[in-house]
């Protein structure tokens, strides 16, 4: 088997969150749609007041719109804008999946 094929085969089997589940924004693919449910309480208090600034508010469609390569940074759509967070960051976003 060629080296690459390899490297493909040995990545885990992720299943796609079904729509009404609530996941962290950093799971989402490409082409995904979601609203926010929350910050998340476990980060810090100006990081949560960051992501809020930006328009990450409960009820706020998102639209994830491409990823890195190395799937870090990504770029989401909301409220007629492009934003581009490192998963860190996506990850204290809490979001419902629509369809």
């Amino acid at each position: 088997m060629p080296r690459r094929l390899q490297l493909l085969s040995r990545r885990p089997a992720v299943s796609a969150p079904a729509p009404g589940d609530v996941v962290p924004l950093c799971d989402l693919a490409p082409a995904s749609r979601a609203s926010v449910a929350a910050v998340s309480s476990g980060t810090s208090q100006a990081t949560a007041r960051r992501l809020t600034d930006l328009g990450f508010t409960p009820g706020t469609l998102i639209e994830v719109v491409r990823r890195a390569p190395l799937r870090d940074p990504m770029i989401y759509r909301l409220r007629d804008y492009e934003v581009c967070l490192r998963r860190a960051q996506a990850g204290c976003v809490l979001v419902r999946v629509v369809d």
